[in-house]
């Protein structure tokens, strides 16, 4: 009977025994499995070294770092680059340009283009032809320069009577030209056309406003005769004796006046009277200065 119980005090402590060594084997770490990723942290380069921190308000030289992928002699320190930088630009003025803007200002002006001159004003030019010829009429005259610029109206006659004239360009001092007419009922057949005042009109012989003595002579290729100075100062043609603007193409008679300086001295004049005839080289004329402030186409 002891043996009995000797036996099952036996078995009880080897069954608690065997379960405590498997209690401890279970306990154990298993062992670790090989893994791909741990293989290729292995073969990448150790990352480099923190660079040590500068400090505060000290500017770093920027630090050549030498890429992994090229040999020695590739690689490309900043020592060699020679390069200059550029100059900086300045903002155009407004701000920046559109597209369109920019397509605009190079259209308008193109590199190397060369800028032309103005176009110089038409000349006006009076022929004893055409418009201006014997036979004109003032519906002529409107049909050339447009009827608002052509007027029938009043104009003084140098006496202090008015007569009626068809006047261009009436409101313009500078285009400004009288046409008198032989028939002024019906508006026809020039009769006299008449430039003065400012009117920058030139008549047959390139006569002009504002010429002197010498210049009319020029034109007229010798010398000419005219009466002396009248109580305003004016001298007046009296004959081209037989110079180039004496008889001028189309048929029709030139005249003109001229003014003595205003600055000239009543005793200039004097010398000059108005009831003698002069030629334009005679010296008591020129020494009044005097230029065309009249011209007269006449038939």
């Amino acid at each position: 009977m002891h043996r009995w119980w000797i036996e099952l005090a036996l078995l009880a402590g080897l069954a608690i025994a065997t379960a405590g060594a498997l209690s401890a084997q279970q306990r154990q770490p298993a062992p670790a499995q090989p893994s791909i990723m741990q293989e290729d942290e292995d073969t990448l380069p150790a990352a480099p070294p923190a660079k040590p921190a500068r400090a505060q308000g000290q500017k770093a030289a920027p630090a050549f770092e030498h890429d992994p992928d090229l040999d020695t002699e590739d690689q490309l320190a900043p020592s060699q680059i020679q390069q200059q930088m550029p100059a900086a630009v300045a903002a155009p003025p407004g701000g920046m340009h559109t597209h369109a803007a920019a397509r605009a200002t190079d259209a308008a002006i193109e590199p190397g283009a060369i800028a032309r001159p103005a176009r110089p004003a038409k000349p006006h030019l009076v022929a004893c032809s055409g418009v201006f010829a014997r036979d004109s009429s003032h519906s002529k005259l409107a049909m050339a320069f447009q009827a608002k610029n052509v007027a029938f109206t009043e104009v003084d006659s140098g006496s202090g009577a008015k007569v009626t004239a068809s006047v261009l360009f009436a409101k313009d001092s500078k285009q400004r030209l009288e046409v008198w007419w032989s028939k002024p009922a019906s508006r026809s057949d020039i009769h006299l056309i008449v430039i003065n005042g400012q009117s920058n009109w030139t008549a047959p012989g390139e006569l002009r406003l504002g010429l002197t003595l010498a210049e009319l002579e020029r034109l007229n290729g010798k010398p000419f005769k005219l009466s002396g100075f009248d109580k305003d100062g004016v001298a007046t043609l009296s004959d081209w004796n037989d110079g180039e603007l004496a008889a001028p193409a189309g048929g029709c008679k030139l005249g003109v006046s001229l003014r003595a300086d205003p600055k000239t001295a009543v005793t200039a004049l004097s010398a000059a009277p108005a009831d003698r005839a002069f030629t334009s080289a005679d010296a008591a004329l020129r020494a009044a200065n005097p230029t065309v402030s009249e011209i007269l186409v006449a038939y």
